[in-house]
């Protein structure tokens, strides 16, 4: 298979994973706390990448890894609790159409950090990828009383450190096979994240002993493995095929997926939300739009 098919494929796989990774937050959410919650993925998926990747951080280069741990933090370790703190207040299904802003946030830092030019297209997209999250925020602090949708706030800021974390990828650990990249920043990221999941109260043996607890584990252990060990492999494996753009152009079925999920889990979504997030996916397509200078 050529390698244009190979990233469509990935890109297809990812939004199938990512778009059911908002439901098994939510899920987790029931017995374990966001903190719990996002140190348990973060370790339990730099236990599984340990196990199939840990021979081949040889293939970082000492004065790489300063990139894989930057990589490791903003494209995971903070992500992880930001989203769980996030589905504490607001619909999972609104957390993923927020998570969409990726490919609008990747153009601005591009242009912002990493002098990477952008077209018309892309600059249209950009205003009208925030003026749909603004209203997506704005018509679901109507409709949704009872939430704080101040929590809206950190997935847009989750997505900003992803979308940082795919220049620095391109930029920087083009080279590193897609599974070295993912096993070093999780080994990076183990024990940190052993660390919050002591000072959480999670090893209590009183805690663990709950069945609520017992299930949300098991979610996140799926979440883990799937959506975010082998997810991160193909993620970083479509970087190094494609452009940022393109790329984060997974967001795109994202949304799809987490909806689906949530009405089928008796979320209440309203039609102006539904608009704001037509909109916001109108300006991911601009963005997306054919570029005159690659990044």
């Amino acid at each position: 298979m050529q390698q244009s098919h190979y990233k469509w494929l990935y890109l297809i796989l990812l939004s199938l994973v990512w778009g059911s990774s908002f439901i098994l937050i939510k899920k987790g959410l029931v017995g374990l706390t966001a903190l719990q919650l996002g140190a348990l993925r973060t370790t339990l998926a730099a236990i599984f990448l340990m196990i199939i990747g840990l021979r081949s951080i040889k293939k970082i280069k000492k004065h790489q890894w300063k990139w894989i741990l930057v990589s490791g933090l903003l494209g995971s370790f903070f992500p992880a609790f930001l989203f769980a703190f996030a589905e504490l207040e607001i619909d999972s299904a609104i957390v993923s159409i927020l998570n969409s802003t990726v490919p609008i946030l990747s153009i601005i830092i591009g242009f912002l950090i990493f002098s990477v030019r952008s077209t018309k297209n892309q600059v249209i997209g950009v205003f009208v990828g925030l003026l749909g999250s603004v209203f997506l925020i704005g018509s679901g602090a109507t409709v949704n009383t009872h939430q704080n949708y101040w929590y809206a706030l950190l997935p847009l800021i989750a997505t900003s450190m992803y979308a940082f974390n795919v220049h620095i990828i391109k930029k920087y650990l083009q080279e590193i096979p897609a599974l070295s990249i993912t096993a070093g920043c999780f080994i990076i990221l183990l024990f940190p994240s052993l660390g919050v999941l002591y000072y959480s109260g999670f090893f209590q043996s009183e805690l663990l002993q709950q069945p609520e607890v017992q299930v949300s584990i098991g979610y996140i252990a799926i979440l883990s493995v799937v959506g975010t060990g082998i997810a991160k492999i193909l993620f970083n494996r479509l970087v190094q095929l494609s452009n940022p753009v393109f790329t984060t152009s997974v967001t795109y079925l994202i949304p799809v997926v987490a909806l689906t999920w949530g009405i089928l889990d008796g979320e209440i979504f309203s039609f102006w939300q539904a608009v704001s997030g037509v909109v916001i996916l109108i300006g991911v397509y601009f963005a997306n739009k054919k570029r005159k200078v690659k990044s």
